[in-house]
């Protein structure tokens, strides 16, 4: 299965959440456009939490600068070509995009919800409980059903709100939802941890 891990907005947690799913059910690892870190970035930490022997591609673009995309490759005197942004060889693919749904990669207006229009592939939603978060949510999913997107589920992470995730699993068009908490002490031994309460969720019918 191919999947792609999206988030309501940077910072939520989306590279734990995709090492958790690579654990869980053996999935390859691919981060087409990496910005703010080049040595110690969000693929060499899949790699050091995940204990299976997975793949993890190399990025397409990996920049600097922690900012957007395109405002990242613009101060490197470059220009992000969608048509590079083209699947790796892997029946079992897990992507995580860079920041939210609709973060621009060119300067001539080019949205990451555009390259997932391309890719349609189904979306994993990542949303972390914080003040506004759910407006950020239900515009995602908003977003997505206006593009015609298929919406795989949804994981939250952080400290629980139970009415903001009821709130939301009310507007929400699927059945699976998943809970990771935050911790202080990110290591392998956590991925495993959650890795198992995975497997026991409605999100295991998803890779049988």
């Amino acid at each position: 299965m191919k999947v792609i891990v999206a988030g309501i907005g940077t910072e939520v947690g989306k590279t734990i959440v995709s090492a958790v799913f690579c654990e869980a059910f053996g999935l390859d690892y691919w981060k087409p456009i990496q910005s703010g870190a080049i040595e110690d970035n969000d693929s060499t930490s899949i790699f050091k939490l995940v204990s299976k022997k997975i793949t993890v591609f190399p990025n397409s673009y990996c920049f600097q600068a922690p900012l957007s995309p395109d405002q990242a490759a613009k101060l490197e005197g470059v220009v992000i070509d969608p048509t590079n942004l083209k699947l790796p060889q892997s029946d079992n693919l897990l992507i995580e995009p860079a920041g939210g749904l609709m973060v621009p990669l060119t300067a001539d207006g080019f949205l990451f919800s555009d390259q997932l229009i391309h890719w349609n592939l189904p979306i994993i939603l990542v949303s972390r409980f914080y003040l506004g978060s759910i407006n950020h949510t239900l515009l995602s999913l908003e977003l997505l059903k206006s593009k015609g997107l298929h919406l795989a589920g949804i994981v939250f992470t952080g400290d629980v709100n139970a009415e903001s995730e009821v709130t939301i699993r009310h507007f929400a068009p699927t059945t699976h939802f998943f809970n990771v908490p935050w911790t202080e002490n990110l290591s392998s031994e956590f991925i495993q941890e959650q890795t198992q309460n995975l497997r026991e969720s409605s999100f295991q019918q998803l890779f049988i």
